[in-house]
């Protein structure tokens, strides 16, 4: 599936909210694609960087006013602080975009969609963003599609505690997703499956890892394959042992109910390091030309210089896929209003942009004589 592209609409000014290692990363990018950029942060220890401009965005009147001196917003703050800046962008008709993978956030920014004025674009960045449009042309390859099968980690190269983790992500989105339902189509029906389920082991370039169930990886795809797809899932990728530590932190020990404690626990355990790995495996199964067919797409993404300095592979991964969209918007290549959703992006045309490219250059396992192999 494709989207229909509608008219160019100037995007000149952008403003970024929230500068960490994502946010700071897409601003950079953005800048040396020609585009101006307006820095936005809480935090008022930045207010010394050059053009930085400080912003409580939970207060409304002042993230309106921020809105209506802009064409665009890219909200790479934290999940809960994206409702209002939707809203923001909705009543000012600028285009708005995001990393959310939180599910009622974006049921909600869908609903807005409906009566913008301009384009809304959530879940860009790895998955959901990225990983959504590897499946869905996976999918457009085959003439039946029985399976679709999106793995996606984020990971330290060199784990040195049980837990075989380090929070590169926001600690609040990582516990987030490990506490809510996911989704998945079974027999092309909508279904919830509880978070930390559905353990699976895989072995990729000869490395092996675990799978588990979290939300927020499919973002709207179940809707769009319902009826189309026998099996739809996606799976968080760590190292072996993690996901039953998680269940007995989070559910022995019963901190599902103070969320912000598990959250201070997880950073503190498993602090950020700079030498970090994103892996990405995509399956679709099915049949093409009468015979059965299984579609593979494999990469593992290490920290690269971008922008002039080393980023890790996480931080420029999820970048990546927001400035892309970024470009393919100002190109004219999206709709300029309405809801777009990552699966109906082409990948093709995303691997195309400037940013894309950086995703489509790394070697995979599959380019290699060895073979990913997925095991449970």
């Amino acid at each position: 599936m494709s989207v229909e592209t509608g008219t160019t609409r100037s995007i000149e000014q952008i403003a970024v909210l929230g500068l960490g290692n994502v946010g700071g990363l897409i601003a950079d990018m953005l800048a040396e694609r020609g585009f101006d950029v307006q820095g936005v942060d809480a935090d008022s220890r930045r207010a010394a960087d050059d053009g930085v401009l400080i912003v409580d965005v939970a207060d409304p009147e002042a993230t309106a006013s921020l809105c209506r001196g802009v064409d665009a917003v890219i909200s790479c703050l934290p999940y809960f602080l994206n409702a209002g800046v939707a809203a923001a962008a909705h009543s000012a008709g600028i285009h708005y975009l995001d990393l959310t993978e939180d599910v009622p956030t974006s049921q909600m920014i869908q609903q807005l969609a409906k009566s913008g004025s301009s384009a809304f674009i959530p879940h860009c960045g790895l998955a959901p963003g990225f990983i959504c449009m590897v499946g869905a042309s996976l999918a457009g390859g085959l003439d039946r599609v029985d399976r679709i099968a999106l793995r996606v980690g984020a990971l330290p190269s060199s784990p040195n505690t049980a837990l075989g983790y380090a929070c590169n992500w926001s600690p609040a989105g990582v516990i987030n997703e490990y506490l809510n339902p996911g989704e998945r189509l079974h027999d092309g029906q909508r279904v919830t499956v509880p978070s930390l389920s559905e353990l699976e082991q895989i072995v990729i370039d000869g490395v092996r890892y675990e799978a588990f169930s979290t939300s927020g990886g499919l973002a709207t795809m179940c809707e769009t394959f319902a009826g189309r797809v026998e099996r739809l899932d996606y799976k968080t990728i760590r190292y072996p042992g993690h996901c039953d530590l998680m269940r007995f932190l989070l559910h022995e020990l019963r901190l599902e109910a103070n969320p912000e404690l598990a959250q201070q626990l997880l950073i503190a355990a498993c602090p950020p390091v700079r030498d970090d790995l994103v892996v990405v495996y995509a399956a679709a199964e099915g049949a093409h030309a009468g015979r059965v067919r299984r579609e593979e797409f494999v990469r593992t993404f290490r920290p690269r210089e971008i922008a002039g300095a080393a980023r890790t592979a996480i931080a420029w991964t999820t970048a990546a896929g927001a400035v892309g969209m970024v470009e393919l918007l100002a190109q004219g290549a999206l709709p300029s209003s309405g809801l777009i959703r990552q699966e109906d992006v082409s990948l093709d045309a995303f691997l195309q942009t400037s940013a894309g490219q950086l995703m489509g250059d790394e070697p995979s396992g599959a380019e290699r004589d060895e073979a990913p192999v997925t095991l449970g």
